[in-house]
Formats: C-alpha cells, structure tokens, sequence
C-alpha cells in the first residue's frame, strides 16, 4: 500500500510527452487488473469483499449527493480557504489536464475513479478492517494513503482538496460500502474540474 503513495509510474514511464502519460495510465489500469486479480483468483474471495455489489438506483442517487458535496466544499476551499491563508491552486496541473484531448481526459478521470477508488476504499479499508478489527483506523490510513499521493504532481496546498475530496469518499464508503457508489462520485467531481471547468 506504501507504493501507492509513491510516484512509481513517473519512474516506470518519466516524462511529460503523450506517450508518457498514455504510459502511465496504462500502468494503473494493470494495477487495478491485478488487485481484482488478485481478489478472486489468489484470495478466492468474492467482489463485495472489496465493496462491489451490482448498482441500484441508490447507488446513483448517494453517488451524485457525493460528488455535489464534493465540488461545493471544494469551491469553498478554492474560493475563501486559499485567499485567506495566501495559497494558489496548482493552476499549471490543471491546465496541463484540460489542455489534453477530451477522449484522454475522460479516460483519465474514468481511471483515476476505478484504481483510487478500488484500492484506497475497497480494498485497504476492508483489508485493514480485518487486519486491525478497528474499521475507523482502516479508514484514517485509507484516508491518509489517498491524501498523499496527490502531492506528488500536484503540490502541498493540493493536500486540502484531496484531504476533503478523500473524507468525503471514505464517508461515503463507509456509510454505502458501495464501490460504485464511489467511482461514481469521484469520476463526477474531476469531470466538473476536468470536463466542464
């Protein structure tokens, strides 16, 4: 789980090129491939044992309540929080991400959803639900893992946007233990950044 945190795709595949970026997005998808894997095959455990369970309408409705509360707290944290400390978002990241073709960044955030969401909820939390028999603590190390890997890329002041965005979907997991419920929350909130913004 420590390696989820560190930048190992920009090693495996460095630069700033296209093809780089393709590169990279390809490495998480055989990461998510590999822990469902890994999940059914070496575990021999079904899928709700990471949170997938076949989506219902509640899992679009709690879905969507979580991506609005998501953009509105982070239009407060973009909007009142940085000013008043003096802070900048990360203008450069953003625009670099906007400047991409949309079918990439669709791709993009469909996969930011999928892997963070399989790995940072699904699976750490259930996993170190049972290692721990402590569900809250579980969730501060899903909470706090989620949180720090998006320093790297996007810079410190980022760790407020991700830390809300990652209460918000650890909240909601834990309520829901629906993970579609949160992929689906998640793809929306970057869709708002990404697609519309």
């Amino acid at each position: 789980m420590v390696v989820l945190a560190l930048p190992f795709v920009g090693v495996l595949c460095p630069g700033e090129t296209f093809t780089a970026q393709i590169g990279r997005e390809a490495i998480y998808w055989l990461c998510a491939l590999a822990l469902a894997g890994f999940v059914l095959i070496i575990e021999r455990r079904p899928p709700e044992s990471i949170g997938w369970r076949r989506p219902t309408w509640k899992t679009a409705g709690f879905g969507l309540v979580g991506a609005v509360a998501m953009v509105a707290g982070m239009a407060g944290i973009y909007m009142v929080i940085f000013p008043a400390l003096g802070l900048s978002a990360n203008e450069s990241m953003t625009a670099s991400i906007q400047s991409m073709p949309l079918w990439f960044r669709i791709f993009l955030i469909l996969r930011a959803a999928v892997f963070e969401e399989l790995f940072y909820r699904g699976f750490m939390i259930e996993r170190l639900t049972e290692l721990t028999r402590l569900r809250w603590l579980a969730a501060l190390v899903s909470l706090g893992a989620f949180t720090l890997a998006h320093v790297n890329g996007w810079g410190w002041a980022h760790l407020m946007i991700a830390g809300f965005g990652g209460i918000v979907l650890t909240t909601l997991y834990l309520v829901r233990r629906d993970l579609a419920c949160n992929m689906l929350a998640h793809f929306l909130t970057d869709a708002v950044a990404f697609l519309v913004g």
